[in-house]
């Protein structure tokens, strides 16, 4: 079994920046994808970005394109979230979730393994 942890959370400004870390453990499969994905309360959870395995392949959000970034660190086991420019809109509980494949998808009921989640809150 997998377990992810995510870090980084908090409360910050408007244009203001965080970096979000997702941590794995257990055992993962030699290749998997991974991605990250957001719910604010009465929303459902929304698509943010997601990387393949090799980093060749990477996905965002129309939301959040040109402010964050996803990256991955295989021999560390983990998944970064740059967000820069952050807008309240961007409050949210952040969840970053691996699929085992190198294929990236965009939707949460492609993954297999998730995170509790951390929370974003942008004042403005």
């Amino acid at each position: 079994q997998v377990q992810l942890v995510e870090s980084g959370g908090g409360l910050v400004q408007a244009g203001g920046s965080l970096r979000l870390s997702c941590a794995a453990s257990g055992r993962t499969g030699s290749t998997y994808a991974m991605g990250w994905f957001r719910q604010a309360p009465g929303k459902e959870r929304e698509f943010v970005a997601c990387i393949s395995w090799s980093g060749a392949s990477i996905a965002y959000a129309d939301s959040v394109k040109g402010r964050f970034t996803i990256s991955r660190d295989n021999a560390k086991n983990t998944v970064y979230l740059q967000m820069n420019s952050l807008k309240p809109e961007d409050t949210a509980v952040y969840y970053c979730a691996a699929r085992n494949s190198r294929a990236p998808m965009t939707r949460p009921s492609d993954y297999d393994y998730w995170g509790q989640g951390t929370q974003v809150t942008v004042s403005s």
